[in-house]
């Protein structure tokens, strides 16, 4: 049985997730089974995984039906104490596998944690903005402005998953974000603070840079949380942040000329006062 199981979700990416899997079998810690998922590729993603890496990876091939329930096939397959993800255009550095592992096992409290990053933007090295830096400990409210972390930097305990489950498969988008709140709502995020993982951005297919109005799906993610039991600060930050970004998308909406839609999100904040 692995200690670790990996899971890499992919769609039409036959170049950068043959790049990716390389980067997870060159690790130093090698006691894990890889999942490639592959979520409907036309491009011949599964050929060229199959015959380059042979039974070194599980190949599934499902119909597309998007990343979130790409992952979730990928973790009901999975038989590991401990689950990894790592997006198709990200890499690992060789030993993030071994300092995860290394941490939890040091730390058996401890349900999940996460590294710090290495930013490309079109082969070229950038450096995250003062909003994008990293918190460790019980950081539900530094997860609420935007996502600070990235699926591909996450090790978490099986049980975890079992606890509050996976990726909401409704959302095409901000999947991610959605989980993490779910997750920090319950269980201090433990942050390695070295740059373990590259993320390379800005290529044509990157889902967070589709379309606008992906904070359409951060509203829902908040919205979801308002459900649950939230410790009256938190509660009050939640609400706060909802304002926000019902405010931008009413702003966009308007300009659009979609007033329909920028009244859905008007009443969202008066469902929710401020204070309230």
């Amino acid at each position: 049985m692995p200690e670790v199981s990996v899971v890499i979700p992919t769609y039409n990416r036959k170049e950068m997730v043959q790049e990716a899997v390389e980067s997870v079998l060159s690790q130093t810690y090698q006691d894990f089974e890889l999942i490639v998922v592959d979520d409907g590729s036309e491009d011949g993603t599964g050929e060229v995984l199959r015959e380059k890496f042979g039974e070194r990876i599980i190949y599934l091939y499902q119909k597309n039906q998007g990343v979130s329930r790409a992952r979730n096939r990928g973790i009901e397959l999975s038989r590991g104490k401990y689950i990894a993800f790592l997006d198709s255009d990200d890499l690992w550095l060789k030993k993030k596998l071994e300092r995860q592992v290394q941490f939890m096992q040091q730390n058996p409290e401890a349900m999940i944690c996460y590294t710090d990053e290495i930013w490309i933007r079109r082969g070229v090295r950038v450096n995250p903005k003062k909003k994008h830096a990293k918190h460790s400990g019980w950081i539900y409210p530094q997860c609420l402005p935007l996502c600070i972390i990235s699926p591909s930097s996450v090790l978490m305990r099986r049980e975890l998953l079992e606890e509050v489950g996976g990726f909401d498969p409704e959302f095409p988008v901000c999947e991610d974000y959605d989980l993490w709140l779910r997750v920090a709502l319950r269980y201090p995020i433990h942050l390695i603070p070295e740059k373990l993982i590259v993320k390379r951005g800005g290529h044509p297919d990157q889902l967070s840079h589709r379309s606008w109005g992906n904070d359409i799906w951060r509203v829902r993610a908040l919205l979801k949380m308002l459900q649950k039991e939230l410790p009256p600060s938190w509660r009050k930050l939640t609400v706060a942040e909802l304002h926000r970004k019902c405010s931008i998308l009413i702003s966009g909406f308007e300009k659009r000329g979609k007033h329909e839609e920028a009244a859905q999100y008007r009443e969202i904040i008066r469902r929710f006062p401020l204070g309230g």
